[in-house]
C-alpha cells in the first residue's frame, strides 16, 4: 500500500512553493527590454538600413536581455496560469507595437497578448512528461509588419513539485537464504524509483524502512539492501516469511510519499539434523522356502532435513543373520530393505544390528553430534512344507550294455526337509523313459535295467526320478544322465561294397584294389583291424591280401594273365577282425571282373555288368534306372490306345448340345411384325395349318381371297419318313455314337413344299399365262415378289 500526507499539508506545501516561485520570477527571469532613445534599427555589423523615404538608418547594440521562464506543474487553478511578461523599448504605450510567440507550443499550450506582451499556459503542465519548452519571441511594428527587434529564443521550465510516490520495479519479489545463516547476511536488494526531480530538493531522494517482517530481517535505508536480523532460524520451525519494505521520498521526511512491496523469503535447507529410526527394535518373519534376493521387510529413519540432505544409507554392521541377509537403500522412499541373501537354514530367528547415516555431511554442524543411528532387526523364520531334497542337483550312471537284466547301476537319495522327516517314494517320470529300460526301487532308490541295453542303437538314457512324500504330497525331480559302456560285440566289415576289374593280361602281384574296414563298435583306443585271405581260399588262389598296417589292405594278383572267356569274374574272399577282446571277425567277399586292356592297362572289352561296376553304378541305380524305362513304355503305350479308342466327332458341336444350351436358329424373320411367320409345328404336321388365324403383316384373305389348293396330306410326305427313318437306324447302329439322346439336323427339304416348285422350266412361254396372285399367300419373305409380279397385272389391267 501506499500513504500519501493529508490534503490540508498537501496544499499548503503547494502555495508555499507557488508564492516562492513567483517572487523568484519577478526578481530575476523578468525580460527588462531597452531601447536607445534612437528611433534607428542597427545590424549586427552596425551597417546602415535605408528606409521607404531614403534616409538610412543605423542600429547600435541590442538593450535586452531573456532569461528562463519558471512555471509551476500540476496547476489547478480555474484561469490561465500566467507565466511572464514580453516587453520592449520601442513599444510606448500607443499600440504600435505587437508582440509575437513561436516555438513549443505557442498558439495552443502557450498564448501571448499581442499588445501586452503577456505570456499565459492554457492547460495544466507535468514536469514529468516534458520538463521544459522553447520558444522564440519577437517584437514588430503592427502596421508595416517590420521586426523592430530580431527573434530571441528563450525557455519555460516547468518546477518540479512531489507529486510522485516511489515505485518498486516489482509488486512481489522472491528470495531464498540458507537456514541457521549469520545475522547480516544478505538476502536479496530492492529498488524503488521516484519520477520527481531529483535534481530540485527532495521529491526523489527515497529512504527504505521495514513494516513487517521484523525481529527475523531488516533493510539498508539508503540502498534497500535486506538482511538476517536474527541468528539460528531453523527451517524446521519456520520455512516460509513475508517482508514489507516502504520506501518514501522527501528523505524521509514527514509529508513524503511512499509505496511498499512485499518480499518472500524461503529459508532453503541444510543438513543440520542427523537420521533417526523412530523405534529401536523391529519386528519381522519370513518363510524357510524364501527365494534369495526376495525382500523380507522395510525399515526407515526420519530425517527433518529435506532432498540431499535427508539421503540416507543403511547397511548390516553386526548380528548372526550378517551373511544371511542383506539391506539396500530405496532412493525414492529412503527405506532400508531387507532381504535374503543365502538360502535360510534351519534356524528360528536371526538378530541383526542395522545402522543408517546421512550422505551429504556439512562440515559446519558435525558438532551437533554424529550424523548416524543405530536399530535392531530380528527375523523368525516360519516352518513351511517343502518337497524333498536331493543330494545332488543331477546324477550321472554308468553301465555296461552286456549288463543283465535286473542290474542294479546307481542310485539316488532325497530327504524331507521339513521337521516331519516324512519318508520319501521314489518313481520314475516315464514321460522320460517310455522304453521301460530302466526302473527304480520305490524305497532305496536304486535304479535297475528292465531290458537288455545296445549300445549301438543308444549310447545314453536321460531320465528323471521323482521322490514324493507320503503326506502331504510334496513331490521334487531330478535328472539321471545313464552311459551305456561299449563291449566288442560287433564284427568289423567292408567300409562300401567293393568290386573291381582285372586286366587279361595283368602280371602277378599286380594291386587292383585297396580296400578299408569299419565297426559299429567305439574301443577306448581306437580301431584297429587285420586283414587276411579266406583259408579256404588260399588253395591255387588267384588273388592275394597284403595288410597295409593301417586298417586298409591292398588286392594283388597272385598270377600272369586271366582268360576272360573260360571266367569272367572272381569272389576273392577277405577276412577282417579287430584286435579288442573277445576278438570278433568277418568275411567279407570282392568281386572281381576280368576284362580285355591294352598294354597301357587301360580297358578295351568287358562284361555289360562289369561295365557298369566300372562306371561307378550299383545294383540299386540299375534297378532304378530299369524301372523309369518300363514307366515310361507304359505312358507311350497307353497314350495310343487312348488315341485309337478315340471317340467320333458327333453330329453337333458342343455348343448345341440340347441337355444344357440353347439351339440357334439363322432363319430370317419377315420382320418386327412378323410374329407368326414362323411356326415348327407347320413343318412337323402341315395338315394342322389354321386357316381362321389371321397375320398382322399381310393383308387379310377376306379382302383377296386366296386360291385354294389341295391340302398336303401327309401320304406326299413318305419320302422325308422315309428319309429320316434311315438316318435313326443309321445313329442306332453306329458305336461311335454318343451313349445319351441328341439332335440331328438335316437339309432335306423333301418332294412336296406349300410353296411348291419355282423352276421356271414349266412355265408357260407368255408371262400372261401365268397369275401371280397366289405370291400374296407366301408370306413376307415372298413380298418383294408379289409386289413385283401382282403390280405388273394390275398395270396391264389398268
Amino acid at each position: 500500500g501506499q500513504r500519501r500526507p493529508s490534503r490540508s499539508l498537501h496544499l499548503l506545501t503547494y502555495l508555499l512553493l507557488l508564492l516562492w516561485a513567483h517572487l523568484s520570477h519577478h526578481a530575476h527571469t523578468k525580460a527588462v527590454l531597452r531601447r536607445t532613445t534612437e528611433d534607428l534599427l542597427h545590424g549586427p555589423t552596425g551597417a546602415g538600413v535605408a528606409t521607404a523615404e531614403g534616409v538610412t538608418l543605423k542600429r547600435s547594440k541590442r538593450g535586452w536581455m531573456w532569461n528562463q521562464f519558471f512555471l509551476l506543474e500540476e496547476y489547478t487553478g480555474s484561469d490561465y496560469q500566467y507565466v511572464g511578461k514580453l516587453h520592449s523599448d520601442q513599444d510606448r504605450g500607443d499600440g504600435t507595437v505587437k508582440y509575437i510567440l513561436n516555438g513549443d507550443g505557442a498558439g495552443s499550450l502557450f498564448l501571448i497578448d499581442e499588445n501586452s506582451g503577456d505570456i499565459h499556459a492554457t492547460k495544466r503542465l507535468d514536469r514529468e512528461e516534458k520538463a521544459y519548452y522553447t520558444l522564440r519571441a519577437q517584437a514588430v511594428n503592427k502596421k508595416t509588419g517590420w521586426p523592430l527587434e530580431p527573434e530571441s529564443e528563450f525557455i519555460i521550465k516547468i518546477h518540479d513539485i512531489n507529486d510522485n510516490e516511489p515505485k518498486f520495479s516489482k509488486d512481489v519479489y522472491t528470495a531464498s537464504v540458507p537456514e541457521m545463516s549469520d545475522v547480516g547476511t544478505s538476502v536479496i536488494q530492492v529498488t524503488a524509483t521516484d519520477a520527481d526531480d531529483a535534481t530540485y530538493g527532495n521529491s526523489a531522494k527515497v529512504v527504505y524502512s521495514i513494516l513487517q517482517g521484523q525481529p527475523y530481517f531488516s533493510v539498508e535505508p539508503d540502498t534497500g539492501i535486506i538482511r538476517t536480523a536474527l541468528s539460528n532460524m531453523n527451517r524446521e520451525s519456520r520455512e516460509n516469511y513475508q517482508v514489507v519494505i516502504q520506501a518514501k521520498d522527501m528523505a524521509g521526511q514527514m509529508g513524503g510519499l511512499s509505496g511498499t512491496t512485499t518480499v518472500s523469503i524461503t529459508l532453503w535447507d541444510v543438513n543440520d539434523n542427523p537420521p533417526r529410526f523412530p523405534q529401536g527394535v523391529y519386528q519381522f518373519s519370513a518363510p524357510e522356502s524364501t527365494e534369495v534376493g526376495s525382500p523380507v521387510g522395510k525399515i526407515k529413519a526420519t530425517d527433518a532435513d529435506v532432498g540431499k540432505n535427508a539421503e540416507m544409507d543403511y547397511s548390516i554392521i553386526g548380528g548372526d543373520g550378517i551373511d544371511v541377509f542383506d539391506i539396500v537403500t530405496d532412493t525414492d522412499s529412503q527405506e532400508g530393505v531387507i532381504t535374503v541373501k543365502k538360502v535360510l537354514r534351519k534356524k528360528k530367528m536371526y538378530v541383526l544390528k542395522v545402522q543408517v547415516e546421512n550422505i551429504h555431511l556439512d562440515p559446519r554442524f558435525l558438532s551437533k553430534g554424529p550424523f548416524k543411528d543405530t536399530a535392531t532387526v530380528k527375523i523368525t523364520v516360519e516352518d513351511v512344507d517343502e518337497p524333498p531334497n536331493f543330494e545332488r542337483p543331477s546324477y550321472v550312471m554308468e553301465v555296461k550294455e552286456d549288463a543283465p537284466i535286473g542290474s542294479i547301476i546307481g542310485s539316488v537319495s532325497a530327504t524331507d526337509p521339513d521337521a516331519s522327516r516324512s519318508p520319501v517314494r521314489y518313481s520314475i517320470d516315464r514321460r522320460t523313459e517310455m522304453h521301460w529300460l530302466f526302473n527304480v526301487h520305490a524305497g532305496n532308490g536304486s535304479i535297475f535295467t528292465l531290458e537288455a541295453l545296445d549300445r549301438e542303437e543308444h549310447s545314453w538314457h536321460n531320465i528323471s526320478v521323482v521322490a514324493t512324500e507320503f503326506n502331504p504330497k510334496q513331490s521334487s525331480r531330478v535328472p539321471v544322465y545313464i552311459r551305456v559302456l561299449d563291449i566288442n560285440d560287433n564284427a568289423p566289415t567292408f567300409a562300401d561294397v567293393y568290386e573291381t576289374f582285372v586286366c587279361e593280361n595283368a602280371k602277378d602281384g599286380q594291386r587292383i584294389q585297396t580296400v578299408s574296414a569299419m565297426d559299429a563298435d567305439e574301443p577306448v583306443g581306437g580301431h584297429k583291424f587285420f586283414f587276411s585271405l579266406a583259408p579256404e581260399a588260399s588253395v591255387k588262389a588267384n588273388f592275394s591280401v597284403r595288410d597295409n598296417r593301417d586298417n586298409t589292405a591292398g588286392i594283388l594278383t597272385r598270377r600272369s594273365g586271366f582268360n576272360r572267356l573260360q571266367q569272367s569274374s572272381y569272389l576273392v574272399p577277405v577276412v577282417i577282425s579287430d584286435g579288442d577282446y573277445p576278438m570278433q571277425s568277418s568275411t567279407n567277399t570282392l568281386t572281381v571282373h576280368v576284362c580285355a586292356c591294352d598294354r597301357d592297362g587301360n580297358m578295351k572289352a568287358c562284361s555289360a555288368e562289369a561295365l557298369l561296376r566300372s562306371a561307378g553304378l550299383s545294383t540299386g541305380a540299375l534297378v532304378a534306372i530299369l524301372l523309369c524305362v518300363i514307366i515310361l513304355l507304359m505312358i507311350v503305350v497307353l497314350f495310343a490306345a487312348l488315341r485309337r479308342q478315340k471317340k467320333k466327332e458327333p453330329l453337333i458341336i458342343s455348343k448345341e448340345d440340347v441337355r444344357d444350351n440353347v439351339v440357334s436358329y439363322n432363319d430370317e424373320g419377315g420382320g418386327e411384325e412378323d410374329t407368326q411367320a414362323f411356326d415348327i409345328g407347320t413343318l412337323r404336321n402341315p395338315e394342322a395349318i389354321e386357316d381362321n388365324k389371321q397375320r398382322r403383316d399381310i393383308v387379310p384373305e377376306s379382302l383377296y381371297p386366296p386360291v385354294r389348293r389341295a391340302p398336303v396330306t401327309s401320304r406326299e410326305n413318305t419320302d422325308v419318313r422315309d428319309f429320316i427313318s434311315q438316318r435313326l437306324q443309321d445313329n442306332d447302329a453306329d458305336p461311335t455314337a454318343p451313349p445319351y439322346d441328341s439332335l440331328a439336323t438335316y437339309a432335306y427339304e423333301g418332294n412336296g413344299s406349300v410353296a411348291e416348285s419355282l423352276s421356271s422350266l414349266g412355265s408357260a412361254t407368255t408371262e400372261g399365262d401365268h397369275d401371280y396372285n397366289y405370291l400374296t399367300d407366301w408370306g413376307p419373305r415372298f413380298r418383294k415378289l408379289a409386289d413385283m409380279y401382282g403390280g405388273e397385272d394390275s398395270d396391264r389391267e389398268s
